[in-house]
């Protein structure tokens, strides 16, 4: 059996990592996995027992994470938390209090506690409920070093540890939660229905209810719901979505179409032959699915380090203890000793800089329209080996642009198009968009008898000429589109797909980044072949199905590649999932890519790739420096602290300073002006 729900209250991909690790050890769950870019939970249980399996599920994650809640509610939004903001302000002007003002012995201690409490009480929970399950982190570390400041008399680092670190998690959060509600409103804006056909009744309704058997119309313009036979009328149809084709197909009476086709010309009824859960879009957004669970699980640089930085300071704060005690035989300055050895190593340079570096460089690409998901796809972006590319609306524009013109019988470029273009600008189709766009000049004249011939082309009469206008056969990887008066061929133009503009860079940026490039299209080997070279592309496969690039990536990952994935089709879903990084389009890009991807750009410049990876680059590197100089620097003052030469003052003195300094490297990544 699976199931799905949405997670409220996850705070980072270490979280869901974590609490994914935890729920796939609940009796009866065989697999789980946990998609933090979409705050969605995918499990599959034993069908026995499963609501008590539920149960369980739904206590663990309360233990392993008590701000998280499960929930089937599909409206179910992960926004800011009004009193938690009021709660941490609340506790920082107690703090504030107890720090200035002169107080009662009793009223101090209590609003010194309060005042930590309200800042943190969310991090010591989680301290408190992974300590059961012996996990160390840097909630732990916090909780240890707050209660240890506090116990040996430095109240104020104590306060000023859990106020940095609250707040920096909460700037990081808020990164997130600025991409999320942008990539929502992408979504949103793109809505799913079936027009049923009954008793000669047109009705609006959801895909899902409708039956095998019953019969839908799609008009010019919409998408094809579900996979079915058409019954009536003819039309072309744009496939490029999901098959990754340029050029619109011709489908007639008797022929399968699938779903995620968007008709074009002409209005056809179809019969469904398979319900919505069966049909070809809902078969990728399954693959979607199990490409979840195959997805590498990437933390950040700072959640790897937290968890062996957290058990190295524990251990190196009890052996301080002990031979202390052995040598000075005194249990009180051995306690104190060790006390200061975990304030002193408090992660409050880490703990402030590092998110506040991830906040700054998910801000600076959501500056330039890179929405960005998670902390943690920045890291992995920044160590990419491949970036793989769709082609159609990704590579290219997915529209056709004039590239030529070949004329006959004597006749000028200008009487040759102002003859088409009087008949191309009646028609919807793409092809006759594109000729009329590059004349660019009104024409008046009026036509008669004008005919759509669906997949064929157009036929008219213009004074007393009769004009034929139609599609050949693709040359060289492009479209070529004859036009004949009165029978005999009087021009031929010649369109093509546009690669979109700054990609050609893009490629030759990426290759000086040390990333290599490759085109992954359904679209036919001339076409592709055609792109690459345009592009200076290497490497390219064609004429794939989503499961091929869904196989290619595969491969490539189990060679121990690090995978970057572009697309905007729906075709692209599963490739974009199960990539290391997945990269949408917000424009092109449909529902399903948008939520399935990591990243997204909302104005389909794919140009921009380059920026986004020099971003991710510099953000990783100020994340390391943030590390090694404040570990180096609290190294050395945790040796002299532990020998008796320097004492807290100091220490805390360094440690605050070494901390402002780290926050000032991280802002630095707001002004990256990499490309």
């Amino acid at each position: 059996m699976k199931k799905e729900y949405n997670i409220v209250g996850l705070d980072c991909g270490h979280c869901a990592l974590t609490l994914e690790k935890y729920l796939e050890k609940v009796e009866g769950v065989k697999s789980c996995n946990i998609n933090f870019s979409t705050s969605k939970l995918f499990l599959e249980i034993e069908d026995e027992n499963s609501k008590g399996i539920i149960k369980d599920i739904f206590a663990t994650a309360k233990q392993v994470n008590p701000s998280v809640k499960i929930t089937e509610d599909a409206e179910s939004k992960s926004e800011i938390n009004v009193y938690d903001i009021i709660l941490y302000i609340c506790g920082i002007m107690l703090g504030l209090i107890v720090i200035f003002c002169t107080l009662h012995p009793v009223l101090y201690w209590t609003m010194l506690i309060l005042s930590a409490i309200l800042m943190g009480y969310k991090t010591y929970i989680k301290a408190v409920w992974q300590l059961r399950h012996l996990k160390l982190n840097e909630n732990t570390l916090v909780t240890l070093s707050v209660v240890g400041a506090i116990a040996v008399g430095e109240q104020m680092e104590g306060l000023m540890v859990i106020a940095l670190y609250t707040i920096g998690k909460m700037l990081e959060a808020k990164a997130v939660r600025y991409s999320r509600k942008s990539i929502s409103s992408l979504i949103s804006s793109q809505p799913e229905y079936a027009i049923l056909l009954k008793d000669g009744k047109e009705t609006k309704v959801k895909p899902e209810v409708v039956l095998i058997g019953e019969q839908i119309i799609v008009k010019p313009g919409e998408k094809i719901a579900l996979d079915g036979k058409v019954v009536d009328g003819s039309a072309s149809v744009d496939k490029r979505h999901l098959t990754g084709e340029t050029a619109p197909i011709l489908i007639h009476k008797g022929d399968f179409i699938e779903s995620g086709s968007i008709v074009l010309d002409s209005p056809i009824v179809i019969e469904v032959t398979s319900e919505y859960k069966d049909s070809t879009v809902s078969k990728i957004l399954n693959l979607v699915s199990n490409a979840s669970s195959k997805k590498s699980k990437t933390e950040t640089i700072i959640s790897r380090f937290a968890s062996w930085y957290t058990m190295g300071v524990m251990i190196a704060a009890v052996i301080t203890f002990g031979i202390t005690w052995l040598v000075l035989k005194d249990i009180n300055i051995a306690v104190y000793r060790g006390l200061i050895f975990l304030v002193v190593s408090c992660p409050c340079a880490f703990a402030i800089s590092v998110p506040l570096s991830y906040f700054s460089g998910i801000g600076r690409c959501s500056r330039d329209g890179i929405l960005v998901k998670g902390s943690n796809y920045l890291d992995t972006v920044a160590k990419l080996d491949y970036m793989c590319f769709d082609k159609t609306g990704t590579l290219t524009t997915g529209e056709f642009a004039v590239k030529g013109v070949k004329l006959y019988k004597g006749i000028d470029k200008d009487t040759f198009f102002s003859v088409v273009v009087a008949g191309e600008k009646l028609s919807l189709h793409p092809i006759a968009k594109a000729i009329c766009a590059f004349y660019e000049k009104d024409v008046e004249d009026k036509v008669e008898d004008f005919k759509e011939l669906p997949g064929r082309g157009i036929s008219y009469t213009l004074g007393t000429d009769k004009y034929e206008i139609g599609r050949s056969d693709f040359k060289k990887g492009e479209t070529a589109v004859e036009v004949k008066r009165n029978g005999k061929k009087i021009g031929v133009i010649v369109l093509a797909d546009k690669i979109k503009s700054g990609n050609v860079d893009m490629v030759y940026k990426l290759k000086s980044l040390g990333i290599k490039s490759m085109m992954l299209t359904g679209d036919k080997k001339s076409v592709a072949k055609s792109v690459a070279s345009k592009l200076g592309l290497e490497e390219y496969q064609a004429e794939l199905l989503p499961e091929d690039k869904f196989q290619i990536l595969q491969e490539m990952k189990d060679s121990g590649k690090t995978i970057g994935y572009v697309g905007d089709g729906i075709n692209d879903a599963p490739a974009l999932t199960l990539s290391d990084v997945g990269i949408s389009m917000g424009i092109m890009g449909s529902a399903a890519t948008i939520e399935s991807s990591d990243i997204v750009i909302a104005d389909d410049k794919v140009s921009k790739i380059p920026k986004l990876i020099s971003i991710a680059k510099y953000t990783k590197k100020i994340v390391l420096e943030n590390i090694v100089f404040s570990a180096v620097t609290k190294l050395a003052f945790l040796v002299l602290g532990a020998i008796g030469i320097t004492g807290m003052l100091l220490a805390v003195f360094a440690d605050v300073g070494v901390t402002l300094l780290a926050i000032l490297n991280s802002l630095r990544v707001l002004n990256c002006h990499r490309d």
